[in-house]
């Protein structure tokens, strides 16, 4: 199958030529000459970039751009401005309206060259991401396949910790990669029976054994890879149990020994479990659970992020009351249009309490 083509809307045919001349060689091209027939075009070909002029006499660059945005369907096209100097206006418009550059008439071939390229080069980086992104949510719906009671938990506490985080001083980028390791901490559960996972009363020392195991197990499988997210996916697979007194699993680790992302990952995990029906226990009240919180500082979790937890518990509340409505209405399917939106956005950040 050929690439989706690029896509160069003018009115004036002598610069549809120019700038066909000069891509032409190297990519497939479509032309369109007015702001009209480049709707049509972009709803024919979805092309992969845009070049295209401002003023034109049917409908301005400006006009074109706000429609394809408010476009799900094409709002991740990459739009370039291409106009002359004297008629640029305010390069503010062109960004509001969801350009991401411009091009100078008469345009220089290396410079159209180049920037073509590079923004060519982060769609694909985005793409990819969106593929990284939605194989995290699979890899962490495989880790809960046998465990079907704990519903949407992983995604809810996948962005409790990257608040949490935030509030912590991470930065951007460390934070979007919290939430997507965050959401793999379980990995391990998918070697845990059935009947240990799903038995409704306590389980005896042996069974207590295997489910344990699985901190070990999540840790196996993730860390086989180099990559800094999947490194730190296997870090929190391996320490979300242990606790800041030391009296956790599998190594009894205590303090700041417990690596900052098993931490923050503890903290989330926990608040939001107690709200859950689980074979062994009812949803707890939110008073309850706030309680719980407070008493166990110092003793499972880490004192100083069970204070910046409640500083930013509004904004857990409101993502926890955001999954809920999704629960509700039966809407958890991975959206990939968000999936490439999120990636755009951060595409220089990727290179139970009864257990």
């Amino acid at each position: 199958m050929p690439h989706r083509p690029i896509l160069i809307v003018d009115d004036e045919p002598v610069n549809l030529a120019k700038l066909g001349q000069i891509l032409e060689p190297d990519y497939r091209l479509v032309f369109a000459n007015s702001g009209t027939e480049a709707l049509k075009a972009v709803a024919k070909h979805c092309p992969r970039l845009i070049l295209l002029d401002i003023n034109m006499p049917d409908m301005d660059g400006y006009t074109v751009c706000r429609r394809l945005k408010a476009d799900p369907n094409f709002d991740s096209i990459p739009v370039i401005f291409v106009t002359a100097l004297a008629e640029m206006g305010s390069e503010q418009e062109g960004f509001a309206a969801g350009c991401v550059d411009y091009l100078i008439k008469p345009v220089c071939p290396e410079i159209v060259k180049a920037r073509v390229k590079t923004h060519l080069s982060l769609v694909r980086a985005a793409q990819l991401e969106q593929s990284y992104r939605e194989a995290v949510f699979m890899l962490g719906d495989a880790g809960h396949f046998n465990d079907s009671d704990t519903g949407v938990h992983i995604w809810r506490m996948a962005a409790y910790s990257r608040v949490l985080a935030k509030s912590w001083g991470w930065d951007a980028d460390q934070c979007g990669l919290l939430e997507l390791a965050a959401a793999m901490h379980d990995m391990g559960k998918i070697g845990v029976p059935d009947a240990i996972l799903r038995k409704p009363g306590e389980l005896d020392p042996e069974e207590r054994a295997v489910m344990q195991s699985h901190t070990r197990m999540g840790y196996a499988i993730l860390s086989k890879s180099q990559a800094p997210l999947f490194k730190m996916a296997a870090e929190i697979a391996l320490r979300h149990h242990e606790k800041w007194d030391g009296t956790g699993y599998p190594d009894g680790l205590a303090g700041k020994a417990i690596p900052e992302s098993a931490r923050i990952v503890i903290i989330a995990d926990v608040f939001d479990a107690l709200f859950m029906v689980r074979p062994y226990k009812q949803a707890w009240p939110l008073d309850r659970i706030l309680s719980y919180m407070r008493e166990q500082a110092g003793q499972m979790f880490d004192p100083e992020l069970v204070a910046h937890f409640f500083k930013v518990l509004p904004s857990i509340l409101e993502i926890q009351n955001q999954w809920s409505n999704r629960e509700t209405t039966g809407d958890l399917s991975w959206d990939t249009q968000s999936s490439l939106k999120w990636a755009v956005d951060n595409r220089k950040g990727i290179a139970s309490t009864q257990t």
